[in-house]
């Protein structure tokens, strides 16, 4: 049964653990991404068939294929993600930016312009568990963005790609498909091959070896996170029932046995009646085994000394997910400050963020969401600025920008300003 916890102050440390990665799978992950880079498509295709299953002809699985597998997937599975596609297109459209531009008197002009990367490259998993949600949710932002092109790349698992992630491919606006996955794709797309184009930013969520890959090319492309193992933390109070709170639980431990599935509640009767529900509701899970290994290692039920004793908990852990299932949960809300994402009130379901709502539901794990936050247009555009100085402006500034310069020693740069004083003389 999910051990609880009793925090009466002390070290709150203690009562959270995080998954790290090995220094066996940096490793391992560090040879895989110099054959790449060194050997291109002929190391791609050995690790396609070394760790995806089979090798393919060439890593990009052609249109009209695409087009024909994806045309097997559920046709009721495809209205709901076009419903889905429209939701997370809606919100996305919100977060577009424009450029500026500030006019200072004397013939002086700053501006910034807003530009949608050249090609955005998308890592879907394949393994365990295949996600076409996760193709909605990388895709739209970056189509929304204005990027140029969006490449797919997900493993062909025994040579077959999964026709729900390639409807949603082709749903979500996606340009071209690349069959492979693992550490191997993320190099190809960050250093290119002779098949495989390179991108200027890779996104999408994987196991510790993708995760890993993305730390290591970091640099020679962009990434939007090191993604670990999923989380969720429920803060909860007498009120909530114990099905429900257990079931959200549970929806975080099936990913993956690292995964993270937390309670905080000031009620010891729900902390007991929540433990003994998700005892119960496991045994009909088709992943026990997974949610079962994750609960017994990761998963925690902390009786606190009231709600805002566990809100102070949560900010500290700064979860992937944190759902407040309270009476009056917008009371609370302005007192998260670190979350991934906030469901409120006890009809809020996590799930409901996964696959409905429009919010991204690609978020910062690990407590980097003290710093970081979901995945967005944001992470599709980068911004570039321009500087004007007129003739007289910048004979105007040359006096100022010298002392400034050689006070840093750097006597180059004083002479640089002072030459268009010059040319005003």
């Amino acid at each position: 049964m999910t051990q609880i916890s009793y925090y009466r102050g002390g070290d709150p440390e203690a009562l959270f653990r995080r998954v790290s990665p090995t220094a066996a799978v940096s490793e391992a992950v560090g040879a895989i991404v110099d054959a790449v880079r060194l050997r291109g498509d002929e190391a791609l295709l050995e690790y396609c068939e070394k760790f995806d299953g089979g090798r393919p002809e060439s890593p990009e699985l052609p249109k009209e294929e695409w087009y024909a597998l994806a045309d097997q997937a559920d046709p009721k599975l495809v209205a709901v993600m076009e419903r889905a596609a429209e939701n997370i297109r809606a919100f996305h459209s919100m977060q577009r930016r424009e450029g500026f531009e500030l006019s200072q008197p004397g013939g002086i002009r700053l501006g910034q312009r807003v530009l949608p990367l050249d090609r955005a490259a998308l890592y879907i998993p394949g393994g365990t568990a295949a996600y076409p949600s996760t193709v909605l949710m990388n895709a739209i932002p970056a189509k929304v963005a204005g990027v140029r092109e969006i490449i797919m790349t997900s493993p062909a698992k025994g040579g077959q790609m999964n026709p729900d992630i390639l409807a949603a491919a082709r749903i979500a606006g996606v340009d071209r498909v690349f069959r492979m996955g693992g550490a191997h794709a993320v190099a190809a797309l960050a250093y290119g091959t002779e098949s495989v184009p390179r991108a200027d930013k890779i996104v999408g969520p994987g196991n510790a070896y993708v995760a890993e890959a993305k730390r290591q090319i970091f640099g020679q492309a962009g990434i939007d996170m090191i993604a670990g193992p999923s989380e969720i933390l429920i803060i909860a109070d007498s009120g909530s029932d114990p099905t429900r709170v257990a079931a959200d639980l549970l929806s975080q431990a099936e990913h993956d046995t690292d995964a993270s599935a937390l309670l905080l509640t000031d009620s010891e009767a729900l902390a007991k009646a929540v433990a003994q529900e998700v005892e119960k509701q496991l045994a009909s899970l088709p992943r026990e085994a997974i949610a079962r290994a994750s609960m017994e290692e990761n998963g925690r039920i902390i009786v606190t000394e009231n709600l805002e004793q566990a809100v102070s908990l949560s900010n500290l852990w700064a979860p992937e997910h944190l759902e407040l299932c309270v009476e009056d949960a917008f009371s609370l809300l302005p007192e998260i400050r670190h979350a991934g994402s906030v469901f409120l009130g006890r009809s809020t379901a996590e799930a409901i963020g996964d696959y409905w709502a429009g919010c991204n539901h690609t978020l910062p794990t690990g407590g980097s969401a003290r710093y970081a936050s979901p995945l967005s247009v944001d992470d599709f555009v980068k911004k570039t600025q321009h500087i004007y100085y007129s003739p007289e402006a910048a004979a105007a500034a040359a006096e100022d920008i010298a002392l400034f310069a050689r006070r840093e020693g750097l006597e180059a740069h004083a002479r640089s300003a002072l030459k268009r004083k010059e040319g005003q003389a």
